[in-house]
């Protein structure tokens, strides 16, 4: 089964950094199912995140304008409660159920079950992104992700930045949240083994790949369908989680 994950890992980088998310969730997935120990999941699902969501910025940044000032409003909030969430050993189980059940809904929005009209707009109060970087970077860091499933559809809903623009947000957003996850996570002891350690070129070219079709060959219709089929993917993989 080791050799499945030099499909799979590349695969769910390509998927998941042609939105711009570095696909956390994903690798914790696969590697749970593969049978790695958990002091070798979080620690190697971040330095994948890191590696995959800096490329996938990369690709977003010069394909349209950055939101900068939403973006430092939620991440100078985000980088201190990842990390707090970082240093705490929790059982997630519950909370990934419940996430995987709130996931459908945007799912949905995005498949085009619920459209919203262009100019749709929730106002962004002063408070709103910080109290949302809070809240998202301490999950985050508790389970080992980035946040990014979490963060895009929440901003693409409530109409403060364009699809593009989110992707590039939210693949930034990711790597220093993965970053300071990693570290609070490093005041436990942590291993990555030599064997996952070979996935990570394959898995980094991957995402390369994918933020590459993303940011400069698929339309913004396209782009909000792959959304849609990376929550889905998501969600379920959280409820059965």
């Amino acid at each position: 089964m080791y050799y499945a994950l030099f499909f799979l890992m590349p695969f769910a980088a390509f998927l998941y950094a042609s939105v711009g998310h570095g696909g956390a969730s994903s690798y914790l997935m696969i590697l749970a199912l593969l049978g790695f120990a958990p002091e070798e999941i979080r620690p190697t699902a971040l330095i994948l995140n890191m590696m995959v969501s800096m490329v996938a910025y990369l690709n977003y940044r010069k394909a349209g304008v950055f939101p900068m000032q939403l973006f430092l409003s939620l991440i100078l909030f985000s980088i201190p409660a990842a990390y707090l969430g970082g240093t705490i050993l929790l059982n997630a189980t519950v909370y990934k159920k419940v996430l995987g059940f709130l996931l459908i809904f945007p799912v949905l929005k995005f498949g085009g079950v619920f459209p919203i009209s262009k100019d749709e707009q929730v106002e962004r109060k002063w408070w709103m992104p910080p109290v949302l970087g809070i809240l998202i970077g301490f999950v985050s860091g508790m389970i080992g992700i980035g946040g990014g499933i979490i963060l895009t559809p929440i901003i693409l809903m409530l109409g403060w930045a364009g699809v593009k623009e989110t992707a590039a947000l939210s693949a930034l957003f990711i790597f220093l949240n993965s970053v300071a996850g990693f570290v609070g996570a490093a005041t436990y002891e942590i291993t990555v083994s030599q064997e996952l350690w070979v996935l990570i070129p394959l898995t980094v070219l991957g995402g390369a790949l994918g933020a590459y079709l993303g940011a400069k060959r698929f339309s913004v219709k396209v782009l909000k369908y792959m959304l849609a089929a990376v929550l889905l993917f998501a969600s379920v993989k959280l409820i059965l989680s």
